[in-house]
């Protein structure tokens, strides 16, 4: 198997696909190749994103785009404020 990229939307998808599967009796190794993921995978993937719903996790992202964006902010102006101690103390 290749590694393949998935979005989150892709993966809940997935994840709902398997345990459909399992449900109707297939058991996980035989779910998760139809698929085409590791039974890892599965795991890994229903750890991070099982009790939720593709709405929320991209809403998840969503935040997580917010937050980065935020942090770099942040970062640039305790930079000019360090900058603006350093020219106030006449250290240039």
């Amino acid at each position: 198997m290749g590694r393949k990229n998935y979005k989150p939307e892709q993966i809940i998808k997935v994840l709902r696909g398997i345990e459909s599967l399992m449900a109707e009796g297939k058991n996980l190794k035989e779910s998760c190749r139809k698929f085409e993921i590791s039974d890892n995978t599965f795991y890994r993937w229903k750890k991070e994103f099982g009790s939720m719903q593709v709405d929320q996790v991209k809403r998840l992202k969503e935040l997580e785009k917010e937050n980065l964006r935020l942090k770099k902010i942040v970062a640039e102006q305790q930079l000019e404020i360090a900058v603006h101690k350093e020219i106030s103390k006449g250290n240039f």
